[in-house]
Order: structure tokens, then C-alpha cells, then sequence
């Protein structure tokens, strides 16, 4: 279990310097988003009531009310999420070939450590997991604060406050990344998991047999898919609407259960059999 815990440590701490890089980057640029789309509002405002000589009621039929969902539809908000989405991303297969590839290709040092080498495979997935938690405690974290930038800037009168549930519920993705219920959060982070493990196992499969692994990763990635939708396709074309939604659900956490432990059971296998240090 120690060493299990020093891996994931050792792992988290490779990749600190680039995800500090990349939560700066998303304070930074969701404030500044903040502060323009703001700032855009008040001149629009400025010019419609002083210039225009338009009522403040009339200028509010004609634009409504600045609040947050102003600032989560900008590049500014959504382009550093899409950033650390896709950073991580390749970070997932990034994760083992830079050990195959780095200098004297330090993966032999790390399956030659005193400890099961599923270890290795646990800890790396571990860490891109507490990464992913990390960013969405950052996102949330940082939706107060620009809601306080937000009042500052703009007048009572020109602006709605919303609380952190309800800026998330307005924006469609916020909601998928920042799931309101436990029983949602264990759906779209339990698949996000069953991802990165059969792409870690996919992984496994090119670098146990090179060309060949790539079709065998590939294969074994198509059929991880179908096993997990399985459950609706046979709902869907085998028995149409046979089952009741709660047992579909039911039957899709199985299958997920199912397609988690064959890529576990797979990338041990893999580790211990098909790699020779």
C-alpha cells in the first residue's frame, strides 16, 4: 500500500509544473473574461442610456440583465476548460510512453521496483483522476470568486447574481464536468475512469507487441465500447424497450463494472507476462 501511495506522489509530481501552468491559466483567463465581457456590458450601457438617451427599462428589454451566463459562453471561460480537457487527454498516453521513451527508458526502472507492477498501472491512473478532481475543485473554487469580480463591476440594477449550482446548471458542459448529485457524479466520473483504464490497457497492448499491438489495442478498445453499451443495444434492437429505465441503469453499471475489471485484470496481465525486464 506504501509504495502504491509513493507512486501516485512520484507521478502527481512529474506533472505539477504543467498543471500549475494550467490552473494560472484558467484564473487568469476566466477573470479577465469576467472583467471584459463586463466592461463590454457598461459601455454598451453607457452609450444606450447617454448618448442614445434610452431608458434604463428600455435598454434592459433590449439586453437584459448582465450575469454569469454572459461570461460562460466566452472563449475566455470556456477555452481554458477545453485547454486542461484536451492537456490531460494526451496526458493519458503521454503518461506511459514517456517512460518508454524518456531518457534510459525509465519504465524498466519502475517494473523493476520491490512492488506488484499493477501498482504502476493503479497509481498512474490514480493520479490523472486526482488531477481531473483537482481542476473541477479549482472550477469551483473560482465561480464565487468571479461572481464577487462580476458585482463589483457591474451596478445591482444592470446585473442578476446566480449562485455556483445555478451558473452550472445554465451552462450544459459545467453541469457534465461538475455533476449536482452523488449517484451523477459516480455515473460521468466512473465512465471518465473505465476510459483512461481501457486506454491505458490499449496502451499496454502496442507496447507488448508493437505493430501488432496496435491493431490488438484497437480491437480491444471497439469491444470495450460495445460490452458497455451492450445493455442499451439490446434494449434498443433485441428487445425493444423491454426494460424499465432503472434496471437499464442497473444493467449499465454491470457492464461497466465488468469492462473496469477486464482492463485491469488485461493491463496486470500484460505488465507481468508480455513485458520482460
Amino acid at each position: 500500500m506504501m509504495n502504491y501511495v509513493k507512486l501516485v506522489n512520484f507521478e502527481l509530481g512529474r506533472f505539477m509544473k504543467i498543471y500549475l501552468v494550467l490552473i494560472g491559466i484558467t484564473v487568469v483567463s476566466q477573470i479577465a473574461g469576467v472583467m471584459v465581457s463586463a466592461n463590454s456590458y457598461l459601455n454598451i450601457a453607457s452609450e444606450e442610456m447617454n448618448v442614445n438617451s434610452l431608458s434604463m427599462d428600455a435598454f434592459l428589454q433590449m439586453y437584459g440583465v448582465f450575469s454569469m451566463n454572459n461570461v460562460t459562453r466566452t472563449l475566455w471561460f470556456f477555452g481554458p476548460i477545453a485547454l486542461c480537457a484536451v492537456t490531460l487527454l494526451i496526458y493519458v498516453l503521454f503518461i506511459w510512453y514517456r517512460d518508454w521513451f524518456g531518457k534510459n527508458t525509465f519504465i524498466y526502472r519502475l517494473l523493476m521496483l520491490p512492488t506488484e507492477r499493477i501498482n504502476i498501472y493503479l497509481a498512474k491512473a490514480t493520479a490523472i483522476f486526482f488531477m481531473v478532481l483537482g481542476l473541477i475543485a479549482c472550477q469551483l473554487a473560482l465561480i464565487p470568486i468571479e461572481g464577487k469580480v462580476m458585482q463589483w463591476m457591474v451596478p445591482l440594477d444592470l446585473r442578476i447574481d446566480l449562485t455556483t449550482l445555478e451558473v452550472i446548471h445554465s451552462f450544459e458542459y459545467l453541469g457534465i464536468m461538475i455533476p449536482t448529485t452523488f449517484s451523477q457524479f459516480l455515473v460521468h466520473y466512473g465512465i471518465g475512469l473505465m476510459a483512461v483504464l481501457v486506454m491505458f490497457t490499449a496502451v499496454l497492448f502496442e507496447r507488448c507487441f508493437r505493430m501488432k499491438g496496435i491493431i490488438l489495442g484497437v480491437v480491444y478498445a471497439v469491444i470495450s465500447f460495445f460490452a458497455f453499451i451492450s445493455p442499451l443495444l439490446i434494449n434498443e434492437f433485441v428487445f425493444p424497450m423491454f426494460l424499465y429505465p432503472g434496471e437499464l441503469f442497473i444493467l449499465e453499471c454491470v457492464a461497466g463494472f465488468i469492462v473496469i475489471a477486464c482492463a485491469i485484470w488485461t493491463g496486470h496481465y500484460l505488465l507481468n507476462r508480455k513485458i520482460r525486464v
